[in-house]
């Protein structure tokens, strides 16, 4: 450690860190997410911890590490927040905790320790050692890096000694990490506390990336990505029901519908006033939770009372159908409280259209709620489908109509 962190308090250094992170023209593109939340330095706390906005530093941890570690644990709390670890992935934390935790972790140590590599400014050295950081999860996000430790069963083959101390020794356990991570504190801020929180990430993002731009910098080479326009998913829904439920037999199409056509897709204009049946395909094989379900079923009750279809299908599934409602016109005010979701298995999409085929339903248009991470293909439709997928902006369907939402945002 430095002569100089040795003459200051801990909650000096905590500010020191923080202002030498902000001056650093790597991380310039971070100042206002650095500003979110509250700072503490705690006697209880045993390493540290962030519930997305606040973070909380353990001191007895914290005076054990040099400046560039401190700095380190830091922008990892950090990241934790830009990215929303929190909210985004509460599902899996709801599946396994420990999972979703590492998972997390492997993510942004990896781009830290990136960013860092040639100057040492932040190192994952000393008491960080026992943080998770593994190459073969290089390029993934936190969700892709979960399923491949579901895959290995719940074990990583090269659990972290840290960035340039070797791949680490073969362990049947999964790391500790050197953080806490407070799922449930994310989940207990209020409904305007929640949208306060992303508004304030979202417009430090936008300053972060206009600042960076002047000085010449870059910034922080995620913040592009993050800048990404974002597709309202209610009104892609809305307009997809419309227009498709809009006609009659998906068997008589017009022309193209011009309102998908700049999304690559062609969907059909209908030619008549008839209105059909609309099914709701909902993954049950465990990513996929009952607030999404509901969120989505209360979106597609108000749509409805709009386009009013002959009736509303809901079919849940996993690598079968494995419940099937259906809902006629004037029972869909009860359609969130009555669904009874089921199944939990695999993830096998071409049972839907499969099921559709055999049971003879002929639905004007299919909305697939999943999270894309499928066991086989998109499967073979023969009607208007509009996949709804939560938490992986990766998955790139090859049939129908796509809108990636982050769960965190619904």
């Amino acid at each position: 450690m430095l002569a100089i962190g040795k003459q200051l308090t801990t909650e000096q250094r905590l500010s020191k860190a923080v202002v030498d992170i902000m001056g650093n023209p790597k991380y310039v593109a971070l100042a206002g997410i650095l500003m979110i939340g509250d700072k503490r330095i705690c006697d209880t706390t045993p390493t540290a911890y962030t519930n997305g906005r606040d973070e909380v530093y353990g001191r007895e941890f914290v005076d054990k590490l040099s400046d560039a570690e401190f700095r380190f644990l830091i922008l990892h709390e950090c990241y934790h927040k830009l990215y929303r670890h929190l909210t985004t992935w509460h599902h899996l934390y709801k599946e396994n905790p420990q999972l979703a935790n590492v998972a997390c972790d492997y993510v942004i140590n990896l781009k830290i320790a990136d960013d860092n590599k040639d100057d040492g400014f932040a190192t994952m050295t000393g008491a960080l050692t026992v943080g998770c950081y593994d190459e073969q999860y290089r390029g993934m996000d936190s969700a892709q890096v979960y399923e491949m430790l579901k895959q290995e069963g719940g074990s990583s083959s090269n659990t972290s000694t840290g960035p340039g101390t070797g791949n680490g020794s073969p362990s049947n356990s999964l790391p500790q990490g050197f953080d806490e991570h407070d799922w449930e504190g994310a989940q207990e801020l209020s409904a305007d506390e929640q949208r306060d929180l992303a508004r304030d990430i979202d417009e430090a993002v936008r300053q972060g990336a206009l600042i960076a731009g002047k000085m010449g910098t870059g910034g922080d080479r995620d913040l592009a990505e993050l800048l990404e326009p974002q597709v309202n998913w209610r009104e892609v829904m809305r307009d997809f029901v419309q227009t498709t439920c809009s006609g009659s037999d998906y068997s008589t199409w017009q022309r193209p519908s011009r309102r998908y056509i700049g999304m690559g897709h062609y969907l059909p204009s209908g030619i008549s006033e008839a209105v059909g049946e609309l099914v709701i395909a909902g993954d049950m094989s465990g990513s996929i939770g009952q607030r999404e379900i509901s969120v989505i079923l209360t979106e597609t009750k108000e749509i409805c009372d709009t386009v009013h279809p002959d009736k509303v299908r809901m079919l849940y599934w996993d690598t079968q159908v494995c419940q099937d409602e259906e809902y006629e016109q004037h029972e869909l005010d009860d359609l969130v409280k009555s669904t009874k979701p089921a199944g939990g298995g695999g993830t096998t999409v071409e049972c839907v259209p499969e099921y559709i085929t055999a049971k003879g339903i002929k639905p004007q248009a299919v909305v697939v709620i999943t999270d894309g991470y499928l066991g086989g293909s998109w499967g073979q439709w023969s009607c208007p489908v509009l996949w709804v997928i939560i938490d992986n902006k990766s998955a790139k369907p090859d049939v129908g109509v796509a809108v990636h939402v982050k769960s965190g945002d619904m």
